[in-house]
């Protein structure tokens, strides 16, 4: 018998998805909302925030560009420097959402605000040492304004969340008041005031982790929201192969190097979402609310700053490396860039799975492993094929290792 698949639900199923459709179109008809903490058990990334992440695709690409032309240790302190500012306005930008996203029309507008701030320092990064700079200050006082409105926002409408949001306010507003007194200093002094912006912009919110009554994290959000991230960064290494590609002249050598890369990329991916941060989730899942008390979520927060700044750094040197595949050796800058990037990724890696998984032993067999040897290979000025090709081997059997530490117990982890 033909049945039509355009029948609605039997029994009970009808009167709760039509409640269900009558919460939501109730919900648009509200434009303005009040925030209120995100408790949702099912929440995950919004179409919004994945279009602000849009902004930062743009941001790492361009911190990209500063290293790409200039990989010496300066140009090295630089591009750390900037791609940490930027990381921080969008980590402090996620972590308001994850408590006191709305999706309201204040919401939005603060959100797309900050957006435009993050498209201004995108614009400005590679002439911050000249008049320019100052937009790049301008765009980070933007992002600030627009969390000091939303925390203003919660400390008013949430009074459980007050003793939280007033520590924030307070670091923001200290941030960016630095940064506005900076508009006024020429540089290098302006660069000092950066740092001492960022470093009041980041101790106020650590602190607020503290408090007895600290408002928790979402915990389906925050691993997602960041493990996104590493995707965005990923994502240079991905563009760099198809850029290497197309400026190589699809030479016979150049693809093959070009093959190795794109190994290197997924196998960075794999390490991470099947092994080190699988296990930093799951002790989120384990620790709970308590875990922002005890400094877990903190810890895991900030550890993604090196994670993210060396895969960036992995992206610029398997550019040039695809980009000379033919030739018989890669440069010195190249080399180092791309094995301190890996090297950094393994060891940033290692320690959010031996601290957050809670079991060291495997941690130092994989990744900790590959560190040593990545900076080994960089001492070799071996051909820029053979270069890219050990390291596609180093991480592939970083992979098989991690797969093999997994099923022996030694590493933990939830699906992330």
């Amino acid at each position: 018998m033909l049945t039509d698949s355009t029948a609605p639900p039997a029994g009970g199923h009808v009167t709760e998805d039509r409640q269900k459709l009558d919460e939501q179109e109730q919900e648009q008809v509200e434009a303005v909302r009040p925030p209120d903490l995100n408790q949702d058990s099912d929440r995950s990334a919004t179409r919004l925030e994945l279009f602000f992440d849009l902004a930062f695709v743009l941001f790492v690409a361009r911190c990209a560009d500063v290293l790409a032309k200039d990989e010496t240790w300066h140009g090295a302190l630089v591009f750390c420097a900037v791609l940490t500012i930027g990381w921080w306005a969008w980590a402090s930008t996620t972590l308001y959402a994850n408590r006191f996203d709305t999706d309201d029309a204040v919401f939005r507008l603060l959100t797309l605000a900050a957006m435009a701030g993050v498209v201004v320092m995108a614009a400005s990064v590679d002439k911050i040492d000249g008049p320019e700079g100052r937009w790049f200050a301008i765009g980070y006082v933007i992002i600030r304004l627009a969390l000091i409105a939303g925390y203003a926002r919660a400390w008013r409408h949430v009074p459980d969340a007050r003793s939280t949001a007033r520590l924030y306010l307070i670091g923001h507003s200290l941030g960016a008041a630095v940064w506005l007194a900076s508009l006024a200093v020429p540089e290098p002094g302006r660069y000092w005031l950066w740092g001492v912006g960022v470093l009041a912009d980041v101790v106020w919110p650590t602190a607020a982790a503290r408090l007895k009554d600290a408002v928790p994290l979402h915990l389906e959000h925050l691993p997602e929201r960041f493990g996104l991230f590493v995707i965005l960064v990923l994502g240079e290494s991905v563009a760099a192969v198809v850029t290497g590609l197309h400026d190589g002249g699809w030479k016979p050598v150049v693809v093959v190097t070009a093959t190795a890369a794109f190994v290197v990329a997924a196998a960075l991916w794999w390490i991470y979402f099947d092994l080190s941060g699988g296990a930093a989730k799951r002790r989120l899942a384990v620790e709970g609310g308590e875990g922002t008390k005890h400094g877990v979520h903190d810890f895991y927060v900030y550890v993604h700053l090196p994670l993210a700044v060396s895969l960036a750094a992995v992206a610029v040197g398997l550019e040039h490396a695809v980009l000379h595949g033919a030739d018989d050796h890669l440069t010195a800058g190249t080399r180092w860039v791309l094995a301190i990037g890996v090297a950094g990724y393994l060891l940033s890696a290692a320690v959010m799975q031996a601290h957050l998984g809670g079991r060291l032993r495997g941690a130092v067999l994989w990744p900790g492993a590959g560190v040593p040897l990545a900076l080994v290979i960089a001492l070799l000025d071996l051909a820029a094929v053979v270069t890219a090709g050990l390291f596609a081997a180093l991480v592939v059997a970083g992979v098989v290792a991690g797969f093999l530490l997994h099923r022996s117990g030694e590493v933990r982890t939830a699906k992330v």
